[in-house]
């Protein structure tokens, strides 16, 4: 495991994100990288058909 730096406003939304969908801090953060690398490799995707693969890469 790494550490990665990110502002204190960035952790606050990502502590606030965690806290609505049940996720741990680091597994929102992880969730959001995750779907972020996808869109930027299948720009044409939409969120559900991204959510779709990495579910099915899981």
């Amino acid at each position: 495991m790494g550490i990665v730096k990110i502002s204190e406003e960035l952790h606050e939304e990502i502590r606030d994100a965690s806290a609505v969908l049940g996720r741990s801090i680091n597994g929102q953060a992880e969730f959001w990288i995750k779907i972020g690398m996808l869109a930027e490799f299948y720009p044409e995707l939409t969120y559900s058909q991204l959510t779709r693969k990495l579910l099915a890469s899981a």
